[in-house]
């Protein structure tokens, strides 16, 4: 056992609930997401799939050109498991025909257009299906801004959002994500080779432990150092989580009148229906 590690039954059990019970105070009972290939849409496709019911989970493979034929045969393998409902949507079309008429070559813009595309079509199917899109941003991811905001990172309900990468992996062997996902590499597959770690230029589970003694239990950078970790290390870390602060959170709105969403005025909980 690791300061990191969760109770995994317990955890599966809550945020199955959570699902439930928030999408329901909205009066939605089916769910939309993007099913990657990658552990982290794998464990939230699975929780959706017993929140909801496969057969009012909706779980779209959106692959690129570049995409790793992997990541479609392992979307589908997560998708057999869970019994969930799928649809195949190539995004290569709409992606090229903004990315040849800029001119975009630069990777991470390049990255950020597939991954807000792929939110384009979620959106866009949820109002078909009548359904909550649910998301796939673990909170390692979320804290670094390894995210796309409004791609990726956009969703009405984050099963995974409150749990490191570790956490997700323990999550997935309970919930019984095949073994070919827990065991391959972490990677937004953007482009050919692409890996998540090396983008970072740190692993997953150095991270972790850093952020966890950061945010969980407030470390100060003298006592992270005192624990171990190089002081170059911790600035890069701290320096991404204040950076990166913004793809965290809603759009700021300038206060002006007596109540302004998300300050102070949030439902009408004196609506009469």
């Amino acid at each position: 056992m690791t300061r990191l590690d969760i109770q995994p039954a317990l955890v599966e059990d809550m945020l199955v609930r959570f699902l439930a019970e928030e999408a329901g105070c909205f009066g939605f009972q089916k769910a939309v997401l993007g099913l990657s290939g990658g552990i982290d849409s794998a464990v939230s496709c699975a929780l959706a799939a017993k929140a909801f019911g496969p057969q009012n989970v909706l779980a779209v493979m959106m692959p690129y050109t570049t995409s790793h034929p992997d990541s479609l045969h392992h979307a589908k393998l997560v998708a057999d498991v869970t019994g969930v409902r799928t649809r195949l949507v190539p995004i290569g079309d709409m992606v090229d025909g903004y990315l040849d008429q800029e001119s975009i070559e630069e990777r991470t813009r390049r990255g950020n257009v597939m991954a807000r595309a792929r939110m384009i079509v979620l959106y866009d199917l949820s109002a078909e299906e009548r359904a909550l899109v649910i998301g796939t941003s673990n909170k390692t991811e979320l804290l670094l801004g390894y995210s796309t905001q409004f791609g990726d990172g956009a969703s009405a309900l984050n099963p995974i959002g409150d749990l490191y990468k570790h956490q997700v992996f323990q999550l997935a062997r309970q919930l019984g994500i095949p073994d070919p996902l827990i065991d391959k590499p972490p990677s937004a597959d953007l482009f050919e080779g692409q890996s998540d770690e090396a983008d970072l230029g740190f692993t997953y589970a150095q991270a972790d432990e850093a952020l966890y003694r950061m945010v969980e239990q407030r470390y100060s950078r003298e006592e992270m150092i005192a624990d171990g970790f190089d002081g170059d290390f911790v600035d890069r870390l701290s320096h991404r989580v204040n950076l990166n602060h913004y793809k965290r959170i809603p759009p700021i709105i300038a206060k002006i009148g007596s109540r302004t969403f998300l300050t102070d005025f949030r439902y009408m909980r004196s609506a009469r229906h």
